[in-house]
């Protein structure tokens, strides 16, 4: 059974410009990330969902909605010159010759992943990945990194952990611990027996999580476990 929790107080808050934001590995309490307007604000982990997340605000009703999830940077080469454009090797995806690159010329490119939230009129979500779009190009690859470290930040916090239960079946037990992020999401992850000893008695636990931006919109982001502080 789950052990509830108190409610706990808000995170402080935090600002960050794209392009002023630190290496990873900080430790701060984070301020409640900013969603799409119709972004269900709740998330939580339905026992019968297929799903990793489910909405238990039964007033947000069904919806779409779209979250940054991922970055990567592919290294390439200038293709086809077409005017103000230019194809990229190996896909000859199509993409503005801002920098004007010659024919051959290596290059790397940021390349995007987003995550469609898909709400039923039962409040559980399906997650659908959409494929690799490519933002922007570069000439060196330490340009690329700059932004990407920017986009993908790395921090440490304290997180509320709702409770912690054990399943069992055919004679084996699980363990499970389920935490509120501070964007109001609910998650949960296994937990070997040392854990589940150590959560079962606290309300708070710090963990380190990633917090994916939106390239066009840095105030728009997702955040995502990484792991267990200590």
């Amino acid at each position: 059974m789950l052990r509830n929790n108190e409610k706990a107080a808000d995170p402080a808050g935090r600002e960050a410009a794209f392009g002023s934001v630190s290496g990873q590995g900080r430790t701060h309490r984070l301020r409640p990330l900013i969603w799409l307007p119709a972004l269900v604000l709740l998330l939580v982990l339905g026992a019968c969902s297929n799903s990793s997340v489910t909405s238990t605000n039964a007033d947000d009703g069904p919806g779409v909605n779209t979250v940054p999830w991922d970055y990567r940077i592919q290294e390439g080469s200038v293709g086809d010159l077409i005017g103000s454009d230019m194809t990229v090797l190996p896909d000859n995806e199509l993409l503005a010759n801002d920098n004007n690159y010659a024919t051959g010329q290596q290059i790397w490119t940021l390349q995007s992943m987003s995550a469609t939230l898909t709400t039923d009129d039962q409040g559980r979500n399906d997650v659908q990945l959409s494929g690799w779009t490519t933002l922007k190009s570069y000439p060196d690859e330490a340009s690329a990194k700059t932004d990407l470290e920017n986009l993908k930040v790395s921090v440490t916090t304290d997180v509320d952990v709702v409770g912690v239960y054990k399943t069992a079946l055919n004679g084996e037990t699980r363990n499970f611990a389920v935490l509120e992020l501070p964007s109001g999401n609910r998650m949960k992850q296994p937990v070997d027996d040392a854990r589940y000893g150590k959560l079962k008695d606290v309300k708070e636990v710090a963990v380190v999580l990633e917090e994916v931006h939106d390239f066009a919109d840095y105030d728009l982001a997702y955040a995502k476990f990484r792991g267990w502080a200590n």
